[in-house]
């Protein structure tokens, strides 16, 4: 069984589902297998499990992996996800004050 020092996610006990399934495809069938090993002697969680071996049948059948680094972060990571763009005075809008409904120089309101 593989140790997780060994495995060719970084932190794969701690990402969630949605992240390992969307990683996982970057994974050649040797790499796939690995983990599935490490997955199925450890927490044995049936989502990722099904999504490993669809996947693995799937580079069997010739399948090539998605390209990418399995050990980047993107919007799965909670960190980089709230540092993105700030908005600022110079990026907002304008300030948005609707008419009522009784003003009479609403275009929107029929006449």
């Amino acid at each position: 069984m593989p140790q997780h020092d060994e495995l060719p996610i970084p932190d794969y006990d701690h990402l969630q589902t949605g992240a390992l399934v969307s990683r996982i495809r970057t994974l050649d069938a040797a790499g796939l297998q690995t983990l599935l090993t490490y997955e199925q002697g450890h927490a044995n969680r049936i989502q990722v499990v099904q999504a490993m071996k669809h996947r693995l049948s799937s580079l069997e059948a010739g399948v090539q992996p998605s390209g990418g680094d399995p050990a980047a972060t993107g919007a799965d990571d909670p960190v980089a996800a709230s540092t993105g763009s700030k908005v600022s005075e110079a990026t907002s809008g304008p300030p948005v004050n609707p008419p009522s409904h009784g003003d009479p120089t609403n275009p929107a309101q029929p006449r």
